[in-house]
Formats: C-alpha cells, sequence, structure tokens
C-alpha cells in the first residue's frame, strides 16, 4: 500500500509514506505507556515480596511469643483451625487496613498521572477509570502476598504439640566459637558481648532480620536509579553527544557550499554539515523505517558516543547502526542488510555492516557523509547545518536566520533539553518519586517492625538485667546495637540487589525510541542507606521510650 501511494505522490515531490505506528507523537505514547507499563511490572512485585516478608517475619515471633497460649487452648480441645483462624483473622485486619489505605492512596496518585499524561500528551479529555475489576484485582494481590507470608507461620502452629507448647523453651546452648585463647570480653565491653552472643543464638532470625533491611535498602536503590539515570541519559545526550546549540534544517536540499554562508552568519561560532536520508532497513523478514544520518568524519558538535562515553569515528565504507537495532533485526557487524533508499532515485542495495553503535535516542543508521553521497549517487549537498553559537549574538542569529527563504526551521537544543525534562524525563522520574517514597516507608516499617518484636522477646532479658544493677543505657545499648549491626550488614548485600534490580529496570525500560544507561552512582547507595539508617534512628527513639516505660516487675511475673 505505501508502494503504491509512494508512486502516486512522487511525480509531485512526495516523500516516503509511513504508517501511523511511525507518527513521531503515536510512537512517544506507545513508548511512554510501554514504559510505566514495565515499572509496573518490575517494582510493584518487589513491594509484595517485602510485604509478605514483613506479614512472616511478624507472625512467626508472634507464634512464637504466645507458643504457651497456643499450647493451653490446644489441651483445652480447641481444633487447630480454629486457632489458625484466630491468626488468620489478625492478618486478614491487617490486609483489610493496607487495602483500604492504598485504594485511597491508589485513587489519588492516579488522578495525579492521569492529568500529567493528559497534560503532556495534549488530550482532549483523559479520565482515570475507577474500575471495579482494578480495585479487586490490587486487593486480590495484596491478600495473596499476605497470606504467603502468613503460611509459614501458621504451619507452625500447626505442628505445635499441647504438651512442648506449655513447657518454657529450651535454654539457649553456647558454644564457644573462637579459640580459647581469644577473650573477646578483654576486647569489647560486657554489654557488647552478651549482643555478638545473641546474634551468634539466632542466626538464622539474625539472617532473615538482615535481609528485609537488605531488601529496603534495595528498594530504594532502584527507585533512585530510575531517577538518576534519566540524569545520566540528558547529560550524555545534550553535553557529550549532540553538543550543538542550534541546527537550521533546510526546506530541500542544499548545496554544501551552504555550510559556508550559514558560517559567515552573525553568532555563529562553528557550522557542520548534516544530510539524512528515510530509508527501510531490513534482515530476514524484519525490517524498521529509519534515518540514515551521514556526517563528517571529524564532526565535533554532534559526534558518535559509545557505552564507555568515547567518540566514536566513523568508518569510511559501510553502514554503523544503532545497537538496538542491531538486536531488532538480529546482525552484527560482518553482516549484510538490505536497504530500500526512500529519497531520490528510489532504489534496494545490499550494505555491509560495519559497526554497531551504543546511542539512547531513537534507533538509526550512520555513515560518513562522503560515502552517503557516493551511495545516492549525488552531489555534494545537505539538509541540515548543526551550529555553535555565541551567547552574546543570538539576537543577530535568528534575525539573519528569518531573512534567509531556504530555511524551514532552527532546532534549538536548550528548548530541546527544557521539553524533554518537562515531558519525558518528568512522567519516568515522578513516577520513581511515588516508588521511592513507598521504599521509604517500607525501609522504616522493616528496621521498625524487627527492633519491636526483639523488644517484645528479649523484655524478660532486659527486665532482668535492670534489676541487676544494669542502667537504662546499658539496656538500650544491649538492644540497639544489635539492630545497628544487623542494620550496617545488611548494606552490601543491600546495594547488591538493588543494582540486579536497576538491570532489571534498565531492561525492562529500554525501547526503539529511548534507552536509558545502568549507571547507579555511589551518592545513590549512600542516599538508600542514609534512609535505612534514618529509619533505624527514629525506631531507636521509639523503642528508648518504651524501655524507659518498661515496667520490670509486670515483665518479670510472666512466663518464658
Amino acid at each position: 500500500m505505501t508502494a503504491r501511494l509512494d508512486a502516486l505522490l512522487d511525480p509531485y515531490g512526495g516523500q516516503a509514506a509511513h504508517g501511523r505506528k511511525d507518527q513521531t507523537s503515536h510512537a512517544w505514547l506507545d513508548h511512554e505507556l510501554d514504559m510505566l507499563n514495565n515499572m509496573s511490572r518490575t517494582l510493584p512485585p518487589i513491594f509484595l515480596l517485602v510485604a509478605a516478608f514483613l506479614v512472616n517475619l511478624t507472625l512467626t515471633r508472634l507464634v512464637a511469643l504466645e507458643r504457651e497460649q497456643i499450647g493451653l487452648l490446644k489441651a483445652l480441645g480447641y481444633a487447630d483451625s480454629s486457632i489458625v483462624l484466630h491468626y488468620f483473622k489478625f492478618v486478614a485486619l491487617i490486609v483489610v487496613i493496607g487495602i483500604v489505605l492504598g485504594g485511597v492512596a491508589g485513587t489519588w496518585l492516579g488522578l495525579r498521572v492521569t492529568a500529567l499524561f493528559g497534560d503532556f500528551f495534549h488530550f482532549p479529555f483523559l479520565v482515570f477509570a475507577k474500575a471495579p475489576d482494578l480495585y479487586v484485582t490490587a486487593g486480590a494481590l495484596s491478600a495473596a502476598a499476605a497470606a504467603v507470608g502468613a503460611l509459614r507461620a501458621l504451619r507452625e502452629v500447626v505442628r505445635l504439640p499441647p504438651a512442648v507448647a506449655m513447657q518454657p523453651p529450651a535454654p539457649p546452648v553456647y558454644r564457644r566459637l573462637l579459640p580459647a585463647s581469644i577473650q573477646l570480653d578483654q576486647v569489647v565491653s560486657q554489654p557488647t558481648l552478651m549482643m555478638v552472643r545473641n546474634i551468634a543464638r539466632h542466626p538464622v532470625r539474625a539472617a532473615f532480620t538482615a535481609l528485609g533491611m537488605a531488601l529496603a535498602t534495595a528498594i530504594l536503590v532502584v527507585s533512585l536509579f530510575t531517577r538518576d539515570t534519566m540524569e545520566q541519559l540528558i547529560d550524555v545526550t545534550y553535553f557529550l553527544a549532540d553538543r550543538q546549540d542550534a541546527t537550521i534544517g533546510f526546506s530541500e536540499k542544499r548545496i554544501e557550499n551552504v555550510v559556508e554562508q550559514v558560517n559567515r552568519l552573525p553568532g555563529v561560532l562553528a557550522a557542520e554539515p548534516f544530510r539524512e536520508v528515510p530509508v527501510r532497513i531490513r534482515h530476514g523478514n524484519v525490517e524498521r523505517r529509519i534515518i540514515i544520518s551521514g556526517r563528517p568524519a571529524d564532526a565535533d558538535l554532534r559526534r558518535i558516543i559509545d557505552a564507555d562515553l568515547r567518540p566514536v569515528a566513523l568508518p569510511e565504507t559501510g553502514l554503523a547502526i544503532s545497537a538496538m537495532l542491531g538486536h531488532i533485526l538480529g546482525v552484527g557487524a560482518g553482516d549484510t542488510v538490505e536497504v530500500d533508499l526512500l529519497e531520490g532515485a528510489r532504489r534496494t542495495v545490499s550494505m555491509p555492516m560495519v559497526a554497531t553503535v551504543e546511542d539512547y535516542f531513537g534507533i538509526r543508521g550512520m555513515m560518513d557523509i562522503e560515502t552517503l553521497r557516493k551511495l545516492m549517487r549525488e552531489a555534494p549537498v545537505v539538509n541540515s547545518v548543526n551550529l555553535s553559537l555565541d551567547e552574546n549574538r543570538k539576537e543577530d542569529f535568528y534575525a539573519a536566520v528569518k531573512s534567509m527563504p531556504t530555511v524551514g526551521g532552527v532546532a534549538l537544543q536548550r528548548v530541546s533539553l527544557a521539553n524533554f525534562r518537562k515531558t519525558v524525563a518528568l512522567l519516568v522520574t515522578t513516577m520513581a518519586s511515588i516508588y521511592t517514597g513507598l521504599a521509604a516507608v517500607i525501609a522504616f516499617g522493616v528496621v521498625f517492625n524487627n527492633a519491636r518484636i526483639s523488644l517484645s522477646e528479649r523484655a524478660r532479658e532486659l527486665a532482668s538485667l535492670r534489676v541487676l544493677g544494669f542502667t537504662r543505657g546499658e539496656v538500650l545499648h544491649i538492644l540497639l546495637l544489635e539492630l545497628a549491626i544487623l542494620t550496617l550488614i545488611a548494606q552490601p548485600p543491600g546495594w547488591v540487589m538493588g543494582y540486579g534490580l536497576a538491570w532489571v529496570m534498565k531492561t525492562n525500560l529500554a525501547g526503539e525510541l529511548m534507552r536509558v544507561r545502568l549507571v547507579v552512582e555511589h551518592s545513590t547507595y549512600m542516599v538508600a542507606t542514609s534512609v535505612v539508617v534514618l529509619a533505624a534512628t527514629a525506631s531507636a527513639a521509639v523503642i528508648r521510650e518504651r524501655i524507659d516505660k518498661l515496667d520490670l516487675v509486670a515483665v518479670l511475673k510472666t512466663r518464658d
């Protein structure tokens, strides 16, 4: 169909026809929706995993604390199902409260994101549909995560025999881990030694506690990465690769000496020719419509940057293409592709692939401008010129350009950058900010939950220490130093998991219109760790208040 349309319009100077999927506005809309869809499939499952972990951790320790009551109920004839139902109601209450709060917050965020998309694409209207199936699906996923997390703890309830449950837990058996020649009590204080022994006594519990904190750190790393990678993309594209201040586009091809004319305009410091030809590139049964751009071998204003951010010189012969395009076509250096030229004497040629280039916007082909001219069998012509401008003479430049009838338009790099920040980057960073906020809340929940349960488990021990003469500060030191050690131990694994999740996010965000780099800044790790440490500090403040109010008599009356 497009071939017939091209033949019909060619006598009138018509350019190559293309379908709706190749229209820029449609492609960007499709790409943005794909990015949102990919983000929804990457980060929410991680949040659900952490939620399941928290439910499991809380319920497991709650069952351990109430083992005597569970045994008593079983001895009195209560069925396992009745006791399981009791704890299931506890989980169900948490799930219901979470679903209600999440539904309200999700509706508010949905309205905000919908309005953001409506403003970006200038839709006449865009409605956030409060479809019942959406809320049912979200609630079902939350309930499923909670059920999975509660499963192990409820299984322990069923397995617990009444006679065993009603007996106090067997006292811990301490073993020497270090040689007798090493005396830790001569190196560290007695409270610190007690903390180390407690961690060694419960290695599995300590490992799961550290894992929860590591997951919180990982979520923060990948959420912050999404924002940082957009800034990286801007730096590479607008300051390392495309360094021109403006690009003049001509309404039709011009003889190359137009570059000299443009170079004499007021305010122009440097000018470089640029030639673009629309083509269809094909390998096997896969084809794409792209632009082959020809540029001088020594181009400095619009450069090609490789994955290591180093300038790449185009080969004198053959075709270089985007790495993403090579992936789509399934070709690499040394392969041959078919190219349908959609301008001038339209014909199909076979071209050798000489290189793939890592770029981050669109999919395209690149050639030396002289090689492209030979391919097109044309005189030295250009259809655009890249410029470097004197900031103090831009107004003179604009006035001079307006007097040139052959100029079809002027693209300003700073305007392009501002539009990118206002549109695409804003959409991505807004979603990243939402996920970062949720990750911070989860980080606090993980740390505080571990600290609170640890206090509940060791209340009797801590009260005994107070009776034996330990001060509040020493008791607090024993409990919170353990929390601090586990928090710090969890950070390196959290960084590693966060980097892995960033790779998943980078892979899911990759599309034909835009890709991002896998670069996690050192500051990202530090910010993520700082949030977790702040959550631990806030938890410590709450725990300290509870220790200060600890009723020694009431606690010591309880049985282990």
